[in-house]
This record gives C-alpha cells, sequence and structure tokens, in this order.
C-alpha cells in the first residue's frame, strides 16, 4: 500500500514537471519571436458578444439542472427506497465539491497553461480575471461564464460515477472521492482534450465531453464497483420509477444546454448540435425499447428512460461534427449496445454496477467517441473530417483518446480507492446496508408514509 501511494506521489510529480516543462518551452519561444511580434500588425481585440453571453448563461444553466435535480432524480429513482436519499446526496455535495475546487484550482489547471498534461497555477482563485477578462478558449463571452460553465461539466462527471457505487460506499468515503477524482482525474483529462493538452494537439475530437466526461466517469465506476464488491442484496425494480422519468426528462432538457451549449457561441453549430442532441436520443430510446421488447416481451417504461440517456451519451461527443445522419445511426447504436451490455455483459462478468454507470456511459460513450471519428461531416464542423469523409487517421486518432482516458481513468481510479481505503474506509458495515443509507447515515427517510 505504501509503494503504491509513493508510485502516485511520483507520477503526479511528473506530470507536473513535464507541464512546466512544456510551459517554459512555450515561454522561450514566446521571447525569441517578440521582435517579430512588435512588427507584426495587432491582432483585433477580443469582443463580448451580448447575444453568445445570453445563450451561454441560459446553456450553464442547464448543465447545472443536470446534476440538480436532473441526475439527483434519476439515480434516486433507482435506487432502493432506503436508500434514495443517500444516493440524491451523493450527487447534490458533489455539486457543491466541486463548485468551490473549481474556482479555487480547478479552472486553471484544466484551462490555463500549454503543457501536454496539466495545465498550469497561473489562475487559481481565478487570479488575473475580471467581469470584461475573455478566455482564448471562448472569444466572445464572459471568462466568468465560461468558468462556471465548465464547473458544470467537472462536477456532473465525478458524480456520474456514483451510480456504481451506492447502496454499500460511505457517504464520508464518497467525499473523499469527489475531492481526489475531480483533482487527479477530471483535471488533467480535461485539460488533455479540451485545454490544449496532448489529446488536443493530436486532433482528437470530442465536441462536448465523450472522453472527458462519460469514458472517464464510465471506467471510474466500473473499477469502483470492482473495489467495493457487490451489494448484500440487489433491488429488483427502481424505488421510484415517477422519479427516474421525471429525472431522465430533466437530464434530457438539460444536454441541450450541455451540447449545443459547447458551441460556446448562439450561432448555426449549436443550432446543429441541438438537432443531433435530440435526434440521437430519441432513436436510441425507441431502438432500447425494441430490443428489450423482443429480448424480454415488454417494452418497460425503465427501457425507454436508460434508452434516451444512452443516446445522449453516445452523441455528446459527435454532437457539433455530424449531420442528422450521422446522429440517426449513432442514436441506434446507442440504444442497442449498451442494452445488451446491461443485459448480458454485466450478468455475464459478475460485476455490480448499481445504476449501470459503466454500461451507459462507459460503453455508450466510447461508442460515440469512436464514431465521431467515423461520421464527422466537415460541411457541419470544418473542424472535423471522419472515415467516411476522407481521413480514415480520425477514426484512429478516436481510438487512442479513448484508450488514453480509459488507461489514465482507471489506474488513478484503483489508487484513489486503496487511499481512501486505509484512510476512511470504503464500505459501510453489514447492519447498515439492510437498514439503509438513509437512516443510517442521515438519520431521515426519502417517504415518510
Amino acid at each position: 500500500m505504501k509503494k503504491l501511494s509513493l508510485k502516485t506521489v511520483v507520477l503526479l510529480l511528473a506530470l507536473f514537471a513535464v507541464a512546466a516543462g512544456f510551459m517554459a518551452g512555450s515561454a522561450m519561444a514566446e521571447d525569441a519571436t517578440a521582435p517579430a511580434a512588435v512588427a507584426a500588425a495587432a491582432p483585433a481585440p477580443l469582443k463580448i458578444d451580448t447575444g453568445d453571453t445570453a445563450w451561454m448563461i441560459v446553456a450553464t444553466a442547464f448543465v447545472m439542472l443536470m446534476s440538480i435535480p436532473g441526475l439527483a432524480l434519476f439515480y434516486g429513482g433507482l435506487a432502493k427506497t432506503k436508500d434514495a436519499l443517500n444516493t440524491m446526496a451523493m450527487t447534490f455535495v458533489t455539486f457543491c465539491i466541486a463548485s468551490l475546487l473549481w474556482v479555487l484550482y480547478g479552472y486553471s489547471f484544466s484551462f490555463a497553461g500549454t503543457g501536454n498534461i496539466i495545465g498550469d497555477a497561473s489562475k487559481v482563485f481565478l487570479k488575473g480575471i475580471g467581469p470584461n477578462s475573455i478566455s482564448d478558449l471562448a472569444k466572445t463571452i464572459p471568462e466568468y461564464i465560461f468558468i462556471v460553465y465548465q464547473l458544470t461539466f467537472a462536477a456532473i462527471t465525478v458524480a456520474l460515477a456514483s451510480g456504481a457505487y451506492i447502496e454499500r460506499m460511505k457517504f464520508s468515503a464518497w467525499i473523499l472521492f469527489s475531492v481526489l477524482w475531480l483533482t487527479l482525474v477530471y483535471l488533467p483529462v480535461a485539460h488533455w482534450v479540451w485545454g490544449g493538452g496532448f489529446l488536443a494537439k493530436m486532433g482528437a475530437l470530442d465536441f462536448a465531453g465523450g472522453t472527458v466526461v462519460h469514458v472517464n466517469a464510465g471506467i471510474a465506476a466500473l473499477v469502483g464497483a470492482l473495489i467495493l464488491g457487490k451489494r448484500k442484496t440487489k433491488a429488483i425494480m427502481p424505488g421510484n420509477l415517477t422519479l427516474v422519468v421525471t429525472g431522465a426528462g430533466l437530464l434530457w432538457f438539460g444536454w441541450f444546454g450541455f451540447n449545443a451549449g459547447s458551441a460556446l457561441a448562439a450561432n448555426g453549430l449549436a443550432g446543429a448540435a441541438f438537432i443531433n442532441t435530440n435526434t440521437a436520443a430519441a432513436v436510441a430510446a425507441l431502438a432500447w425499447m425494441f430490443v428489450e421488447w423482443l429480448h424480454s416481451g415488454k417494452p418497460t417504461v425503465l427501457g425507454l428512460a436508460s434508452g434516451a440517456v444512452g443516446g445522449l451519451v453516445a452523441i455528446t461527443p459527435a454532437a457539433g461534427f455530424v449531420n442528422v445522419t450521422g446522429a440517426i445511426i449513432i442514436g441506434i447504436a446507442a440504444g442497442v449496445v449498451p442494452f445488451y451490455a446491461v443485459a448480458k455483459l454485466k450478468p455475464m462478468l459478475g460485476y455490480d454496477d448499481t445504476l449501470d454507470a459503466f454500461g451507459i456511459h462507459g460503453i455508450g460513450g466510447t461508442l460515440g467517441a469512436i464514431l465521431t471519428g467515423v461520421f464527422a461531416d466537415p460541411a457541419i464542423n470544418e473542424a472535423g473530417k471522419g472515415l467516411l469523409y476522407g481521413n480514415p487517421g480520425q477514426l484512429w486518432i478516436q481510438i487512442v483518446a479513448v484508450l488514453a482516458t480509459l488507461a489514465y481513468s482507471a489506474v488513478a481510479t484503483l489508487v484513489i480507492f486503496l487511499i481512501i481505503k486505509v484512510t476512511v474506509g470504503l464500505r459501510v458495515d453489514a447492519e447498515e446496508e439492510t437498514i439503509g443509507l438513509d437512516e443510517t447515515s442521515h438519520g431521515e427517510r426519502a417517504y415518510n408514509l
């Protein structure tokens, strides 16, 4: 255990050293070209656009709605009635933790600097940022809005993993996990893809979070579920399907901010992402429903909700790169493949992913990220050209991005769980699990009937 912890420290120091090296190299390059820069004409100053700003404020609020109440209701309704409040509390507390850590250092290490592995500390505590500041990554909106928008992504990514851990994980363990995983896993992966890191430089396409959010959280869910072990008793049916449907609807609604908002402007690209998001979600819900109908003889409401979420997950990396035909094909795949991951793969392998966070987010996110490399249409977004449009190399880049995210997140999550195990402990005791975590952890009940 001590060796693992030591390796973790050494790895982190190495990552920060690499990042510092790239930053230093960039600074030297800037100094060397300073005379030429003076001679050249100064670029036009960035200017805040009120229309883009208004849309991004709304989109940010939409994505916040995805965590509380969307995911909280969706997961809370799926849990046993005696664990519903605890499940909701996991999402709630994570959003609060992420909101604090993001403004302290999360934003800086994700989006400041030009290192390949991690950002830098130049914007910790939002240093140097004011009401009229503009980020180079979002050129027409106040940087404050961009910061909060990205905060909502960080928060829901951590919360997604909780779906595999509920009904048996200590609340204190979850709090520690939220802090460590956000810091050690989410921040570097977000920088790799969106903050100018090595995957961004390779040309990986991830419009709104296929690798950063869903693959990342999905593999963390699987690793954590394997370490935690199985629950004493598994629920046969969700505790409250009405809450599940309500939560799924709020997630779908909020996802328009998630995907269309990732255009970072009120423009045609946001419109393409919007229609692709709705189309893929609807098609995936239908595909899941019909496959389940054939498989088990009945089309369930839970299946419709699960299929819709699966479609939303899979279209996320592709939303601003594919046309509607691509969105339909991704939607079909997202309704079929995750269904079999949940109905066949999980029982075959025997892991207890309570709410199928890996089956839907891990598998769906991987599917969407790879298919983006096939269907990316330059007529929708000139920044992306997939296999079907003459660029087979993009498919390989997407596979590399998925594999890099899977490998890093899996190893880092393993180390984090081992740290938690030897500090606060991972699981509640058998009696607490039997009574239910609402009462034993919080002294409350979701339903007082």
